[in-house]
């Protein structure tokens, strides 16, 4: 009888285990608040929507309080992105402060560059999926090659963050002015603008 009450045990600590997991696993895929569906209300717009501001250092709203609190001396925006819709670029102009762009699916962020790897002062991430990434590299020009940094992302909607720090007190409207600089678009095959040499996209 022992015997059968211990094998009795650890099966049920065995699929409770795995329950368990399974569980956790399932989170943020049946979360309707997770930070993809937090961030979808920026789809829309052409600029990152501010999630924490340095100027005045006041405490974000409850509303905008879903990512991790940064250091106070760091602006943050998002711009959510649908890729049903097209490529989603995100393009900055390098200044004074520092300035990151990382990108977040729903199992978190799967890629990240600063303004160190900006070209002529400019920083152009565009997120794709598979088949969009084969198709632009299908229509690059060999002797005109884009300055994109592209990424394949691990899913159709996702968000990117944008930080900029601000070293200085002085520096902090600045900062906040700098994520608001950052320009959100979705880049559309069929418009003529997204074969041009500057390679920027439609607004949203």
């Amino acid at each position: 009888m022992s015997l059968r009450f211990v094998y009795a045990t650890l099966l049920g600590l065995v699929i409770a285990g795995i329950v368990h997991i399974a569980a956790v696993l399932a989170i943020p895929h049946l979360s309707e608040t997770d930070a993809v569906s937090r961030a979808r209300t920026s789809e829309s717009l052409e600029h990152p929507q501010p999630i924490y501001t340095v100027a005045t250092g006041d405490d974000p709203s409850p509303p905008e309080a879903w990512l991790p609190i940064p250091d106070p001396a760091v602006a943050v925006g998002v711009c959510a992105y649908d890729l049903t819709d097209g490529p989603m670029r995100v393009s900055a102009r390098t200044g004074p402060l520092s300035l990151s762009l990382a990108a977040h699916a729903r199992r978190g962020a799967f890629y990240a560059v600063t303004d160190q790897a900006a070209v002529r002062g400019a920083l152009d991430l565009v997120i794709l999926t598979r088949a969009q990434f084969d198709e632009a590299l299908a229509d690059d020009d060999e002797n005109d090659p884009s300055r994109d940094v592209r990424i394949v992302a691990p899913d159709n909607r996702g968000f990117v963050v944008v930080r900029v720090i601000a070293g200085l007190p002085s520096q902090r409207p600045a900062a906040n002015a700098a994520v608001q600089a950052v320009s959100c678009s979705t880049d559309t095959a069929t418009d003529d603008t997204s074969k041009d040499t500057s390679g920027k996209g439609t607004g949203r």
